[in-house]
């Protein structure tokens, strides 16, 4: 019959039943992992409040596990001598490894960051100058959200090689700072005075810790100031920033108060007499 059907690989003798066994078993195996999971997630996590970064690790765990039990079940329910298996797999592992060495880097890469935690999901990170939220953390690579909605996949070492900013770390606060210029002249403790009430404002704008404006030196074309804020929610960042530099203006506005664009003075100390002498005696000419 086709089940009993039989053909030889390296010394072992493999049958239809024996991948159809195996096959079955990871598959039921991978389908008993998910219900698991849904179970502890559903009959404990969520009662515990347990931090989403550390649900997706100990489920992304528990998969590992039992998928790596149920490998060696099926092994075994084929009738495969595990020895042999074991030394058939040793050697080829010193060949794949070479041309696999970057899997094997990000998979285990994808275990640190599971295990350490550096990173987790709904973390906002900047990485490679690209900022954006973390979806999903996998076997392979890490997949973070932008602000204009793109996914962007990520390998896992380079989370764990390269400097990445993580915006959330140990809180959801932030700070935002605005850099305003005004025109030389204008009244300084007024224009600190205006920045504060645009802080006070806003709604989203953190009591404590508290706002802050500060003057930061004289420009090439402006007298400069910054106001320093903190903010609950990361994601509301240029929503805020906007917020804040329309209030600015409005105020200014009301009060006369110019943001000056950048101009350069031009100043003539001496020339040549002969050129001086070119310019006082040159006539415009008309078309």
């Amino acid at each position: 019959t086709l089940f009993s059907y039989e053909y030889t690989i390296g010394g072992f003798n493999i049958s239809v039943y024996m991948v159809a066994m195996v096959t079955l078993v990871l598959y039921l195996t991978n389908l008993v992992s998910w219900l698991l999971q849904a179970l502890v997630d559903a009959h404990y996590m969520t009662p515990r409040r347990i931090d989403y970064g550390v649900k997706a690790a100990l489920k992304r765990l528990l998969h590992y596990t039992l998928f790596t039990i149920g490998f060696f079940v099926a092994i075994s329910m084929a009738g495969l001598d595990l020895q042999k298996f074991t030394i058939i797999a040793g050697a080829l592992s010193v060949g794949i490894g070479f041309g696999l060495q970057n899997i094997v880097n990000n998979f285990v890469s994808g275990l640190i960051l599971l295990f350490e935690r550096p990173v987790k999901v709904g973390d906002t990170i900047n990485i490679d100058e690209q900022w954006g939220t973390i979806t999903r953390i996998g076997m392979r690579s890490t997949v973070f959200e932008t602000l204009d909605r793109s996914e962007v996949i990520v390998p896992n070492s380079d989370l764990i090689s390269q400097k990445v900013t993580n915006w959330t770390f140990t809180t959801n606060v932030s700070r935002i700072v605005l850099t305003v210029g005004v025109a030389y002249g204008s009244p300084l403790d007024k224009v600190l005075d205006i920045l504060i009430r645009v802080a006070k404002e806003h709604p989203d704008i953190l009591k404590d810790p508290e706002s802050s404006a500060i003057f930061t030196g004289f420009g090439e074309s402006s007298i400069d100031f910054e106001l320093r804020v903190w903010v609950s929610d990361i994601s509301k960042r240029l929503k805020i920033k906007s917020d804040m530099g329309q209030a600015v203006d409005r105020y200014f506005r009301e009060e006369g108060i110019t943001i000056p664009f950048p101009q350069r003075d031009l100043h003539l100390r001496s020339i040549e007499e002969d050129l001086r002498s070119s310019f006082v005696g040159s006539k415009p000419t008309g078309d």
